[in-house]
């Protein structure tokens, strides 16, 4: 704002809601603090203690402004000359002050936002403090566990969903139900016991036993001997397919069956073979306190170790070019760990053969450093700095392509990647929210996304790719903002997603334009990996 001819000054701006009512704001807000300003630094540029600007801010709230030369008083605080400026920021009642270096000095009075959100832990803090925010986290997150299992659809139903009624399914579903059902109550007699004073040995010998036979019972009904499997349905793979390795890792509350399914249904869906890294469940409850274990303590688990081994293998094995890392859910947190080792372990020149796609992430966290300083940061519209997330940019990272695939009301993301995404630079790549529910990798992930025919190949088109963008900065990316969205596709990006893509999109850009992994479905490959 100008200075209307004065040496010095301040522009008083007072920003409130327009469901305020007037006398509240010049009771309270305006004359309240503006009668400390002494007589002798009265505003002369305007004739008096009067409002002197109004203009209606693009939030709908109203705003106030005049022209204060010299220096002015707050109590208690006392006199702030122009010459002492800083960026300081200090509070009067409501009113919060900011200090400006902007055509001149100006002090901004807005409405103090109440309960602001505390940023998530740094994922290398404590990790007793990570797991108490972690447990409190998922407790807040319970309004959304419907979001696990629905929409139920039953009218699409395809023989590989996960809910589709036949007897391998059935009989999963009813096993979960009743290790849900006794973890609960397991849960809930340790609390017994222990305000109960039962001796700690007895605590824990019955807490031993319990876990063992979940563990066993898991073991021979519903996991796998064998940690790793490969698809078995018939595609027609193109020669440069053999130089591409697919590698998935499940998520929660999968059993042998429901990864069968699903690597099968990846199969169909990408037309590559796919090797599925089994990470075994020991049931809802248990994964579910797994996954908090694991991204709290870093825990690596026998089948995140596997799932590494065979990554980094791939990714040294020169008969490879390109190595695909999907995941899932609890996968999304060994997928994580496994970058995070890859990242320590790998020159960069093998790195940039590893893609990464995931559904419903888990993690608190996800890597890929740039390569140089050069490369770190680009200007925002507020003058501070952000990461490039654009498709230059990403030609700066380590790892060349990342994609976050998240329906907005899935209790998963809620509390994972919808929590954690909006800490800069905490979770790296662009993340697609989806406005619906749902945490099934094949109901409500592949078959909303990449809509599978009648002959099992891809659909040309589905409700999903048809959706408009909205591209959003990482911190809008919150849980709140996710699930009042509506016919629309939130995207993250540094920058314009139209600026990345303007020459080659014509009309409103849908998520189809921007997807790369909608670029592989049916054995297909990006434009730019093209020959």
């Amino acid at each position: 704002m100008a200075t209307r001819g004065c040496d010095a000054g301040f522009v008083l701006r007072l920003s409130v809601p327009s469901s305020v009512g007037w006398g509240k704001i010049l009771k309270q807000f305006w004359l309240g603090f503006y009668a400390s300003v002494p007589e002798r630094h009265a505003p002369q540029a305007v004739g008096g203690r009067r409002i002197t600007g109004f203009s209606a801010c693009v939030s709908g709230d109203y705003q106030f402004s005049t022209w204060v030369p010299g220096a002015f008083f707050l109590p208690g605080v006392g006199e702030i000359p122009l010459a002492g400026w800083s960026t300081d920021r200090l509070y009067y009642g409501n009113l919060k002050l900011e200090l400006q270096n902007n055509a001149g000095m100006a002090a901004a009075f807005l409405r103090r936002r109440k309960n602001k959100r505390k940023p998530p832990l740094p994922y290398t803090a404590s990790p007793l403090q990570l797991l108490g925010a972690d447990i409190l986290l998922v407790l807040k997150s319970l309004w959304s566990l419907p979001g696990i299992i629905l929409p139920l659809n039953p009218s699409t139903l395809d023989e590989l969903d996960e809910l589709y009624p036949s007897w391998e399914n059935l009989f999963a579903l009813a096993m979960h139900v009743c290790l849900a059902m006794c973890q609960v109550v397991f849960l809930l007699s340790l609390l017994v016991c222990f305000f109960s004073m039962v001796p700690a040995l007895w605590i824990f010998l019955y807490a031993v036993a319990f876990v063992w036979a979940n563990r066993a019972i898991c073991s021979w009904v519903l996991n796998t001997s064998d940690g790793v499997l490969q698809s078995q349905v018939a595609i027609e793979e193109r020669p440069e397919h053999e130089r591409e390795h697919w590698i998935f890792i499940n998520g929660v509350a999968v059993g042998n069956h429901w990864l069968q399914n699903n690597i099968d249904r990846l199969a169909y869906t990408f037309g590559r073979r796919i090797t599925g890294v089994h990470n075994p469940t020991d049931g809802l409850v248990f994964d579910i306190i797994e996954c908090l274990i694991q991204r709290t303590f870093t825990f690596a688990t026998p089948d995140t170790r596997d799932g590494y081994a065979i990554t980094k293998a791939t990714l040294l094995n020169p008969k490879y070019e390109k190595v695909v890392l999907i995941l899932h859910s609890q996968g999304g947190i060994e997928g994580s760990l496994i970058i995070d080792w890859l990242l320590d372990e790998l020159p960069e020149d093998i790195l940039r053969k590893l893609e990464v796609y995931t559904f419903g992430n888990a993690a608190n966290h996800f890597n890929n450093p740039f390569k140089s300083l050069l490369g770190l940061k680009q200007p925002s519209t507020d003058g501070s700095t952000i990461p490039y997330q654009n498709a230059s940019g990403q030609a700066n990272k380590s790892v060349l392509h990342i994609e976050h695939y998240v329906n907005a009301l899935d209790f998963v993301c809620v509390w994972g990647v919808l929590q954690f995404a909006s800490v800069p630079n905490r979770y790296m790549g662009r993340i697609f929210v989806r406005p619906g529910s749902g945490h099934q990798l094949n109901q409500h992930y592949l078959d909303a996304m990449f809509t599978l025919g009648p002959d099992r190949k891809v659909l040309d088109t589905n409700e999903f790719m048809e959706m408009g963008v909205k591209s959003v900065a990482y911190e809008k990316i919150r849980p709140k903002h996710a699930r009042y969205a509506r016919d629309e596709v939130l995207i993250t990006s540094g920058r314009s997603v139209r600026d990345e893509h303007e020459d080659n999109i014509r009309g409103p850009l849908k998520v189809r334009d921007i997807s790369r992994l909608w670029q592989y479905r049916n054995g297909g490959s990006p434009a730019d990996d093209i020959k």
